[in-house]
């Protein structure tokens, strides 16, 4: 938790008249931390696009595959996880400390009910560290200072990024942050990537409709991106295989179905 920041802090900041992604995300996946305009809205969504909840649930599910990937075939012990939301089960400090218990996360937030539950995510092995920090996906320096405190950066880092850069709606100024991040660290680390897309090829053309509901009627803002956009973020970088695919079918079970949320793991060389 980043200088001057305290639950209490959060609370000021917590609105509950306007949904929020963090809420609504959880209520997609069956968690209890969300209000009553965060599950009619999320029911509004899941009505233009019923396939939302299949997205939210394949995107945990690839969190999972990752850091299993980097802490057991890897070998990698510092995570920064970069717009964490709420705490649920099998959170990255979950999966990489049972893996590799000295394993050492920071988790990065701004949301106020995320700053709120900031205890449950401060839960670590004793071998191990689990941090919080208070900052914003727009202030890139802020979350290097901020890792810095907890993770030594001349050592690899697996920086997750799920489902965060849709909410930097100017794709240049989205791929700046992931470029000036990933500029801090040092060969051998990586970036974990997801995104909603809205390439037809995958399904994703139901999220623009659902995406302008969105942006009228909850916060934060969020755009979808096509394939060679959202491929762009790993400029620089060596995608590990399969590449950049819909995240239910990276390192998954042959017959996984497709979903319109890109995902990515790549390294730094």
């Amino acid at each position: 938790m980043s200088e001057g920041q305290s639950p209490a802090a959060g609370t000021a900041r917590l609105n509950t008249s306007v949904a929020h992604n963090a809420r609504v995300w959880n209520y997609w996946i069956g968690g209890k931390d969300n209000y009553e305009v965060d599950q009619r809205v999320g029911e509004h969504v899941a009505g233009m696009f019923p396939v939302i909840r299949a997205v939210a649930r394949a995107d945990r599910d690839f969190l999972g595959r990752a850091v299993r990937y980097l802490a057991a075939e890897r070998g990698v012990r510092q995570f920064l996880d970069v717009g964490t939301g709420l705490p649920t089960v099998d959170n990255t400090h979950d999966i990489a400390q049972r893996l590799a218990p000295d394993s050492r996360i920071v988790y990065v937030d701004n949301d106020p009910i995320v700053l709120v539950h900031a205890r449950s995510l401060l839960t670590s092995s004793p071998e191990g560290v689990t941090d919080y920090i208070d900052a914003d996906v727009h202030d890139p320096g802020s979350i290097v200072r901020g890792a810095a405190r907890t993770l030594d950066l001349d050592r690899p880092v697996a920086v997750m990024m799920l489902g965060i850069l849709n909410f930097v709606l100017d794709t240049a100024k989205a791929r700046d942050i992931v470029r000036r991040i990933m500029a801090a660290m040092p060969s051998g680390s990586f970036l974990v990537l997801t995104h909603p897309t809205s390439d037809a090829e995958v399904g994703g053309e139901g999220n623009i409709a659902a995406m302008e509901f969105w942006n009228a009627n909850a916060t934060p803002p969020i755009t979808a991106r096509g394939r060679a956009e959202i491929a762009a973020f790993l400029d620089g970088l060596e995608p590990v295989e399969p590449g950049l695919v819909p995240c239910s079918q990276w390192r998954a079970e042959p017959d996984a179905a497709a979903v319109p949320q890109f995902g990515a793991v790549a390294v730094k060389p």
